[in-house]
């Protein structure tokens, strides 16, 4: 299926590839003074090859990314998200250190001891994230966020990409695509002035949901549940025999907006999906508050003003509404500007690989 009219390509193009369970969606992007979405597409992925946000099936998905590629013509060099439990990530606080080489040698020795997995198995990222200023003689300090990942799962979402003839050109953390993708830009601050006070927590859900807390474009936080559509799609398989691209599209279908007598279809199908999606509802709030919790007992947490939803999920309509009274927050859903001339279900699906796409 063609989302976006081809448009010029140059060999700055990068694609955001982002794999779920049930499909791969891809976004190029070529920067030239300005950002610009230059062709994206989306292609089905057998449910078994990709499970609980790890490869199963090399083979599968590789040939999945052969027909997406050769489809959309998409750039072959790519910027891959990864999402699951077993990629960790703990904020650590040490002294300032301005020495690249001596702050990445203070990260991996604490890291030891914060990080569950052996460190000589593991690929590590960090980012200094905030900090406190000297106070009471005390030397100033610096937050920074370590993601550690094991080498073999990352090597097991490598290799498809390099069955498929592709580059991959970086490996990120799926949370921070996300909230490139959708932040807010950062108000301008007069000089004397302090920054604002407050964060956002960003959710993306798809096949599971990406959480993150962030002030600006910073993240401070960052978590993945395996509840997401995934699991509201099961339930409602599970109560009317659907196939999984049929569940979702009746999710899609009835919403959370109109009473279910006004909506055309089954009675009992139009019935079984507002319940699925009510119950969905009400674990995603349930996720949300436990990640408010586990942010909230840092050290250097901020308060949270707002929710913004994106993803697949966030195309679903009244799912902010539904969601809202019970967890006390304001919430919104969100897309990028440069996906607006896609439809809103491609644009959710695509907002996530468009952040990838996108350089720090």
């Amino acid at each position: 299926m063609e989302l976006i009219p081809r448009k010029s390509k140059k060999d700055t193009c990068v694609v955001g590839l982002e794999i779920e369970a049930g499909s791969i969606g891809a976004a190029e992007v070529a920067v030239n003074g300005a950002v610009q979405l230059t062709a994206a597409g989306e292609v089905p992925l057998a449910p078994e090859a990709f499970r609980d946000g790890e490869v199963r099936d090399a083979e599968a998905v590789a040939a999945a990314l052969r027909s997406l590629f050769s489809e959309h013509k998409l750039s072959r060099r790519v910027r891959l998200g990864i999402a699951n439990s077993r990629v960790v990530v703990r904020t650590l606080r040490l002294p300032a250190i301005n020495d690249p080489k001596e702050l990445d040698a203070a990260i991996r020795f604490m890291a030891q001891e914060q990080i569950p997995m052996p460190i000589d198995q593991a690929v590590l990222d960090h980012r200094v994230v905030g900090g406190a200023p000297p106070t009471d003689g005390a030397p100033p300090q610096l937050d920074v966020m370590v993601v550690a990942a094991r080498r073999d799962m990352v090597s097991a979402f490598l290799k498809p990409l390099r069955d498929a003839d592709l580059e991959p050109v970086g490996v990120d953390l799926s949370a921070f695509a996300m909230i490139r993708a959708v932040a807010q830009a950062q108000a301008l601050v007069a000089p004397g002035e302090a920054p604002p006070a407050s964060a956002v927590l960003y959710c993306s859900v798809g096949d599971v949901s990406n959480l993150a807390v962030a002030k600006g474009r910073s993240c401070l936080f960052t978590r993945v549940s395996s509840t997401g559509l995934d699991e509201i799609a099961g339930s409602l398989r599970s109560s009317t025999g659907l196939s999984p691209e049929h569940a979702a599209m009746w999710l899609q279908h009835v919403g959370l907006e109109q009473p279910p007598e006004a909506i055309q279809g089954d009675p009992a199908v139009v019935a079984a999906a507002r319940k699925a999606l009510e119950q969905g509802a009400g674990s995603l709030v349930d996720e949300i508050r436990l990640s408010l919790d586990f942010y909230g007992a840092q050290e250097s947490s901020v308060p949270v003003e707002r929710v913004v939803l994106c993803g697949p999920a966030s195309a679903i309509p009244g799912l902010p509404g539904q969601m809202e009274p019970s967890l006390g927050l304001p919430i919104s859903a969100a897309q990028p500007e440069a996906l607006g001339e896609l439809g809103p279900a491609a644009a959710a699906r695509l907002t996530l690989p468009y952040g990838l796409a996108l350089d720090d």
